[in-house]
């Protein structure tokens, strides 16, 4: 039996195949051949699977989000047997004599630049999309793994850390749970455990050696242990946890069609965070009462190019409409940061964090902000749409957003195209000038919504995705705590109701302290909707509320 020890940021417990992330190579060895013909083979092998696997995500883009985001890739699976690209790679093969990769590598960018230098901005954009199709046919050659995952079975995934564009591609359904080498508990991969409901360990440095893959893994969230081929006693009792987790949530499922409301009758709407439409299912079956924070990013993460107004106007339709009826808040763009998307060509920054980022990317790039504006208003047709904007930190960006939404409106009413009227405008809160402007920025929007894990970075001067700095990063620190109270005085005092989207929602040990200073909304992962709504039945806010905030705003320091 070996044991690795981690810290767990989602609990419950897997067990299952460890299994290591493969990450395609980004270089390619170039060598000459001998055999051109058999070369040739080799390419029209990987050729053939690389059209066979665009058609599979054809599929799956379609039944996520319409016809159009499935075009994409049909588009690639005609771009991969296109004839000229396919005489150029071999000429390459049996004139030059180099192998398919470097062949389908040269290729690639002769055509990119010819693209390129096109003045037709449809064919400018093709040189990405022969880049990404070349990229899917020399992994195939390489056996690099498309989506880091090559497993017939489900398993436990073991990375370095994972970036948000590979987390977008991975196929959930291959994953019982996450171990990752770094990270932190607000990383992308732990906001994906969550979501998704299985077990994260994060910081087990290097202890889990290349030989262990494919054992038996059984990870315990809730503890941070990593067991490989536990001994009998062992395996037991971390089974017996799982069976008791599983009683558990049968056990939650009877608080399904109860109400969000306190012992003393405080009502709380409890909605989830979701990052796609393929969340929307575990949204409806865990009885959210809507969806607090739509992430519009994994559109951008998940393309080799900026979507279409049509392709972003059919994931959104599809969210909304499957929700049938109930509130859901779509985030605007918020990447830029530890998000970065090649296609955006955004100059490397001393510090991200601090830089051109989210809400600020839109207003000075305001044809992509155009865009998606224009497609969550055709969708606000289809179900109770409100549009938030991340990054917030002034009233005038607040101003220039809604003039851009009004632009938006008085085109779509020009061309005769359909949006719902009662499209509520809020704001993320995540930066201290969002708090400290909490009382103006509140006449300029309907809503508030609290982005706790920047919020908590940036009030702290505390990098959240920095695991070394550990303890410092204290989402519970009184100054958090504090900013959110102010927050919601200044909203309530506006009309304005607060929500909080980020990780810190389902936090437990909180729930009486948000019910006390007034939060009207709490947004968590699916998986944590009835655990959330149990805790808000058993409080009664009126008999803790006055020993809250006093120790809230006591001038004593916890240890």
């Amino acid at each position: 039996m070996i044991l690795v020890q981690g810290k767990g940021v989602s609990t419950s417990v897997a067990i299952g195949p460890l299994y290591f992330y493969q990450r395609a190579k980004s270089t390619i060895t170039r060598y000459e051949i001998e055999n051109a013909d058999a070369e040739w083979e080799r390419f029209k092998a990987a050729q053939a699977k690389a059209i066979e696997q665009l058609g599979e995500l054809a599929e799956k883009a379609r039944v996520e989000a319409g016809d159009e985001a499935a075009l994409l890739f049909e588009t690639h699976q005609m771009m991969a047997e296109d004839m000229e690209y396919e005489e150029a790679i071999q000429t390459a093969i049996q004139e030059t004599k180099i192998n398919a990769e470097a062949a389908v590598t040269d290729t690639a960018a002769q055509f990119a630049e010819m693209f390129a230098s096109m003045d037709d901005p449809y064919f400018q954009a093709r040189a990405a999309d022969v880049k990404d199709v070349s990229n899917r046919i020399i992994a195939a050659l390489t056996g690099a793994v498309q989506g880091g995952i090559d497993s017939a079975v489900p398993v436990i995934l073991a990375a370095d850390d994972l970036a948000p564009s590979e987390t977008v591609q991975l196929d959930k359904s291959k994953i019982l749970g996450f171990i990752t080498e770094g990270g932190s508990g607000s990383s992308h991969t732990a906001i994906l455990a969550r979501t998704m409901g299985i077990p994260a360990i994060i910081g087990v440095g290097d202890q889990l050696k290349p030989e262990y893959a494919g054992k038996e893994v059984i990870i315990d969230g809730s503890t941070g242990s990593v067991t490989i081929d536990a001994d009998e006693d062992t395996r037991t009792m971390l089974l017996r946890k799982l069976e008791d987790q599983k009683k558990m949530r049968e056990m939650l499922e009877q608080l399904k069609g109860q109400p969000n409301v306190s012992k003393d009758g405080q009502s709380v709407k409890v909605f989830c965070n979701i990052g796609g439409p393929d969340d929307v299912p575990a949204v409806l079956a865990n009885d959210a009462g809507g969806v607090g924070l739509f992430r519009s990013e994994f559109l951008y993460l998940n393309c080799d190019d900026f979507p279409s107004e049509d392709v972003q106007f059919e994931a959104y339709k599809k969210v909304l409409s499957d929700m049938g009826g109930k509130e859901v808040v779509i985030r605007t763009l918020d990447i830029g940061a530890d998000k970065q998307i090649g296609y955006f060509n955004m100059p490397k920054e001393e510090n991200p964090a601090l830089g051109n980022r989210a809400l600020r990317i839109c207003l000075n790039r305001p044809e992509i902000f155009h865009t998606q504006l224009r497609a969550l208003f055709r969708a606000s047709a289809f179900g109770k749409l409100g549009i938030m904007f991340p990054m917030v930190t002034s009233v005038w960006e607040v101003r220039e957003a809604k003039k851009m939404c009004d632009r938006v409106k008085t085109e779509l009413t020009k061309e005769g195209i359909p949006f719902s009227e009662d499209v509520e405008i809020g704001i993320m809160i995540e930066t201290p000038a969002a708090v400290l402007m909490s009382d103006r920025l509140a006449k300029e929007v309907n809503f508030f919504s609290c982005g706790t894990n920047d919020l908590t970075q940036y009030t702290l001067a505390c990098d959240r995705q920095n695991a070394d700095l550990g303890r410092f990063y204290d989402p519970h620190h009184p100054a958090v705590l504090r900013a959110l109270k102010m927050v919601c005085d200044n909203a309530h005092k506006n009309g304005v109701w607060v929500g909080i989207c980020g990780e810190l929602g389902a936090d437990l040990a909180l729930t009486e302290t948000f019910l006390s200073i007034g939060i009207d909304e709490l947004s968590v992962s699916p998986r944590s909707v009835l655990p959330l709504r149990q805790k808000i039945r058993e409080i009664n806010v009126a008999a803790v509320k006055d020993k809250v905030l006093a120790d809230l705003l006591s001038d004593e320091t916890p240890l």
